[in-house]
């Protein structure tokens, strides 16, 4: 690496984006073509319970799948100088890391395996934290970011195991040692740590859960992305040749507009500002980004809290024909007859129709989930509750699930220490190479990019309108933080986003996505992108693993609003197909989207 000429992009190639993602990317990335670091993202915030589940169990805290991939590529990557960076530690990153040293050796090859520490704050005074003695949480890890990353690579790691640090870092981290970015390039380490959200998730970048999948070719053998990181920040987002999938301006907005709160995107390294972020095609599927502003990151780190909440157990019925709501309500009424609904701690009635609201293609799936601290309670004395009404109940009557006990679930929050109270370490083995020596200082104005000035608002179309779907002009893309969830919707001109930016307000959301309504929504503006996030407050409850939403995740909650018919004017979409222009085209009107 340390050969490359200066002018030489850093490419950073992603083989996962979750702990189960294909266990053939690493392969694909490492042969389809040259690369500099390999990465893969294992820890989302769900991840880090089922690693204390595991944990739990006797069996390994980190992501054993990561050893199987190192199996596959580690002497291919040592032969090639390809650097490996991984938060697959999990829970426990020096067993990972002590793991691919043992794999190294039964292979014969000299692989110097490096493990970053210091996010693990179970040890500390939990009240600091500000958990309440009865939570004992199961986890607390501390966000880190790529500082101790880069420190890993200066001393020599061939492979770099993290626990838990931002998705970004795995991208930051090695532009740092690439770059030798300090602490106050604050926009090259911004402009990195956009290309490492886009990349961090894998085929998302590249054309996978796309709102447009129909227009994406060869996306059952999607490629994973690759980012060409250069010295200022700005990047290349593209995937190898020959491997399906698409990388568009359209398929890096989506992936920008995920699992994101304000335009301030907070970093332990940095404060990335995605209002200043520029898009434009440079090619078949190369994207350019470029323009971002960083500021100084914020005195606080976010730690990641886990801890069990109690029991639950679900039950799905089967609802068709006529009269669904009747059906539900009886079928309800009837299992709360035999177990009082005050019985549990909590109770939750999902109704999901799956067809035509009546006649013979009507069906609806009636879920029934109780929650309590007593596994007694929400056991069989539950289920078997449900199952006796079999006989007593509506028409047609059928279950999905069985009788069975509860099952153990868990409680997501955030919280925040002083970063200076984190102090990251790198490990060779039992040997102790670097510490963390402390947040850098910033003058009170240094970096800060203060919010961007809008362009002067379009003039928003009129005239005739047609009732249509409001996928038909706009993409979207959601998903969860925490027990929030947050719903990006996109356009393509400037036309569209007048419109989309007059119509699509918080009250319009909540009417057109009924789980919505009366929830706290906040809204972003990001014009540069031609978008517009929201962030709805609870609609997850506690969290992923405690959520008994069907879709707890909110990964639909956009595809339901994109299937919404409103009245869309004509002139927006009028002459063009899908998105009022090409969706792989460059828009001849602006220089940063397509």
């Amino acid at each position: 690496m340390g050969a490359l000429p200066v002018t030489a992009p850093l490419r950073v190639a992603n083989c996962s984006g979750f702990y189960g993602d294909r266990l053939s990317a690493a392969r694909e990335m490492v042969e389809g073509g040259p690369i500099d670091v390999l990465t893969g993202d294992w820890l989302a915030e769900l991840t880090m319970l089922i690693l204390a589940g595991n944990r739990l169990k006797g069996r390994p805290g980190y992501a054993r799948t990561f050893l199987t991939q190192m199996d596959q590529v580690l002497g291919t990557c040592l032969d090639r100088g390809i650097k490996v960076v991984s938060n697959a530690g999990g829970l426990d990153p020096a067993g990972c890391a002590a793991a691919v040293a043992e794999l190294a050796d039964r292979l014969g090859l000299p692989a110097r395996v490096a493990h970053v520490t210091g996010d693990d704050l179970s040890g500390r005074d939990l009240a600091a934290l500000g958990v309440p003695p009865e939570e004992r949480p199961l986890t607390a890890n501390a966000y880190l970011g790529g500082r101790p990353i880069a420190a890993a690579l200066e001393h020599g790691a061939d492979v770099v195991v993290t626990g838990r640090v931002t998705d970004a870092a795995l991208v930051t981290g090695p532009g740092m040692w690439r770059y030798g970015w300090g602490p106050h390039d604050l926009d090259a380490l911004a402009g990195s740590v956009v290309a490492g959200h886009v990349i961090e998730c894998g085929c998302q970048a590249t054309g996978g859960n796309y709102a447009f999948f129909t227009e994406v070719p060869g996306l059952p053998r999607c490629g994973f992305p690759i980012v060409e990181l250069r010295a200022d920040g700005s990047s290349v987002i593209t995937k190898h040749p020959g491997t399906g999938g698409r990388v568009s301006v359209g398929t890096v907005t989506a992936q920008l507009l995920y699992e994101i709160d304000s335009p301030r995107y907070l970093g332990p390294d940095v404060v990335a500002r995605f209002d200043t972020i520029r898009l434009a095609r440079e090619g078949e599927d190369r994207v350019r980004i470029s323009g971002v502003r960083g500021e100084p990151p914020p005195g606080t780190l976010k730690v990641a809290l886990n801890h069990l909440g109690g029991h639950r157990n679900t039950m799905t019925l089967v609802l068709t024909g006529l009269d669904i709501a009747a059906k539900a309500r009886l079928a309800e009424e009837a299992v709360f007859a035999r177990v009082p609904r005050e019985a549990f701690g909590q109770v939750h009635v999902e109704l999901t129709p799956l067809g035509a609201p009546q006649g013979p293609e009507a069906v609806a799936l009636l879920r029934i989930t109780v929650m309590d601290t007593d596994p007694r309670k929400a056991g069989r004395a539950f289920s078997s509750a449900v199952v006796e009404t079999g006989l007593a109940s509506y028409p047609g009557f059928y279950a999905l699930t069985p009788p069975g006990e509860a099952s153990p679930y868990g409680v997501y929050r955030p919280s925040f220490v002083p970063a200076g109270d984190v102090r990251a370490e790198v490990w060779f083995g039992d040997r102790r190479v670097w510490r963390d020596p402390g947040p850098a200082s910033y003058p009170a104005t240094a970096g800060d990019a203060g919010p961007r000035a809008e362009p002067a608002a379009p003039v928003v179309p009129a005239g005739p309108v047609r009732e249509a779907p409001l996928g038909t002009v706009a993409g979207a893309r959601s998903g969860d933080k925490g027990g929030d969830a947050n719903l990006g919707v996109w356009v393509r001109t400037d036309a569209a986003y007048a419109w989309l930016d007059a119509f699509l307000t918080t009250d319009r959301l909540r009417a057109l996505l009924p789980p919505v309504a009366g929830l706290t929504v906040e809204r972003y503006r990001l014009p540069n992108l031609r978008a517009l996030n929201f962030v709805v407050r609870g609609l997850l409850g506690p969290g992923v693993a405690a959520s008994p939403r069907l879709d707890a995740q909110a990964k639909a909650l956009g595809e339901e609003l994109r299937a919404r018919v409103v009245p869309i004017p004509i002139s927006v979409g009028q002459g063009h197909a899908g998105l009022g222009g090409s969706i792989h085209e460059p828009n001849r009107h602006s220089s940063h989207l397509g």
